[in-house]
């Protein structure tokens, strides 16, 4: 475990978003319990959020902390409204690319600090391409870490290499993602449209980018587990050349009530209300909806859920982001909180989900399929409805509909960028019911009980994901020692 002279000094860079700072502050927390000193650079706005998802040091060396050093981050510079910190509180869609505009602005100011701490290693998001040139200026190596598993990676890879989807006649038309274990079928309707359309677009440049910086790097992080997509995890370093190390679920490292209840920002409800309300529950009787932090769905699409919930005769915890609440009295059906009183309870704003997820009366997870949820819900034993929306989501959909088979789609068709595809509640109703009720229910429950299993065996003492992090940490102590 943690190591009396401590030796190497990583820098973690976490894109600022919550889906990409949690990660990357739990995984801090696994260097740190090994002897690692661990400084994380984030905006003066996100300061609090990972300072709460830190919470106490490690018990396993309490001398050893995580630093904590700001880098401004220029909004106003780049088109955005002041204090526009963190990409999940973007106002439009269409100031997206100026969010990366200014992630592309920390350049020089990143430099600074890498002159000032001399780091012996950066690990940092792979929407940060340039840090690859950076540390190459320093001579200290550049890890990436993408925030998504090696099916996903695997999956993008092969896509881009062979471009399967130029060879169909519709958009509505199945091909198989060639040179990909597992025989995968997509269509054209799920990809993004500057893929899709072959644009030469600001996003297809972005793409490029990465790609390039992610060759040139030392090799790729991956918050994921061997056991849970090993051929998948193989299939990417012969397809992408890059070393990877699995080191998840990094979740894990919350394992007392408090250091799950505290990770992200405050919850909108008490963690001890919460579980009591579990508590009334029985085993795998209670189904949890939550959409993470980015989609917005619109109106009529939460109308649709509230009706196919009521329908479905489950009980459920409902996470709801603060934009769907303040415009409930243009959708909630009439009467709906009082009929679902005792059965339904409704979290406006931040839920603590790794609690809630590894609560006993929880079934099944509605989810959007961000890895993520999807590694979180995984590591709890729980089965998945899959609703993708956009970005690496519909392939995680495949991945656990048919590669693990712990889940069943609701039934989405298209990508649609943050407000999602629709679904009718007859849909919800039926995706409810699978993922709770009878045989089918009871199956995946089983297999998804030993990928928990196999989860919480991987970060234990000579588990794969220990290994792999102790077989990182020697070769970056071989290279700077």
């Amino acid at each position: 475990m943690g190591s009396e002279n401590q030796k190497l000094h990583i820098f973690l860079f976490p894109f600022p978003a919550h889906g990409h700072m949690i990660p990357m502050v739990d995984m801090a927390r696994l260097f740190v319990a090994r002897g690692v000193g661990v400084t994380i650079v984030t905006t003066p706005l996100n300061l609090p959020l990972i300072s709460r998802t830190i919470g106490k040091q490690t018990p396993h060396n309490p001398n050893i902390i995580i630093n904590l050093v700001p880098i401004k981050f220029p909004s106003v510079e780049a088109g955005l409204p002041e204090h526009c910190e963190n990409a999940d509180s973007i106002p439009s869609p269409s100031l997206i690319p100026n969010f990366f505009k200014a992630a592309n602005m920390l350049q020089q100011p990143f430099e600074q600090l890498l002159l000032q701490h001399h780091p012996d290693c950066v690990i940092t998001d792979v929407f940060f391409p340039w840090t690859t040139d950076s540390a190459a200026k320093f001579e200290i190596p550049r890890i990436v870490f993408h925030g998504t598993g090696s099916f996903a990676l695997c999956a993008a890879e092969c896509m881009r290499l062979y471009q399967p989807h130029k060879k169909v006649s519709s958009d509505s038309e199945p091909f198989v993602i060639p040179n990909l274990p597992g025989e995968i079928t997509m269509t054209k309707l799920v990809m993004p449209e500057h893929i899709k359309n072959d644009e030469d677009v600001e996003w297809t440049r972005m793409d490029k980018e990465w790609k390039e910086a992610e060759l040139s790097s030392f090799g790729v992080v991956v918050n994921s587990f061997y056991e849970l997509d090993g051929v998948y995890a193989d299939h990417y370093k012969k397809v992408s050349g890059s070393k990877t190390w699995h080191i998840g679920p990094v979740s894990l490292c919350n394992r007392d009530l408090k250091g799950k209840a505290n990770r992200g920002k405050e919850a909108s409800i008490d963690e001890h209300e919460c579980l009591k309300w579990l508590d009334s529950k029985k085993p795998n009787s209670v189904l949890y909806i939550c959409f993470g932090s980015v989609a917005n769905f619109l109106e009529s699409q939460l109308k649709e859920i509230a009706m196919g919930l009521e329908a479905s005769g489950q009980n459920f915890i409902w996470v709801m982001r603060k934009s769907q609440k303040d415009r409930e009295e243009e959708w909630i059906p009439e009467g709906f909180e009082k009929r679902m009183e005792g059965k339904g309870l409704i979290i406006r704003g931040w839920a603590p989900q790794v609690l809630i997820l590894d609560h006993k009366a929880i079934g099944g997870f509605v989810t959007h399929c961000g890895w993520n949820s999807t590694l979180e819900a995984v590591s709890a034993g729980v089965p998945m409805v899959t609703w993708p929306v956009f970005a690496d989501q519909f392939y995680n959909e495949k991945f656990v509909t048919e590669v693990l088979r712990v889940g069943v789609p609701v039934g989405v068709k298209k990508y649609v960028e943050i407000v999602g595809d629709s679904v009718k509640k007859e849909a919800i109703e039926k995706a409810a019911r699978r993922v709770i009720e009878g045989e089918e229910a009871e199956e995946m429950r089983n297999r998804a009980k030993k990928f928990a299993k196999m989860a919480r065996q991987a970060l234990d003492e000579k588990g794969s994901s220990y290994l792999d992090l102790t077989a990182l940490i020697q070769e970056l102590e071989c290279r700077c020692y």
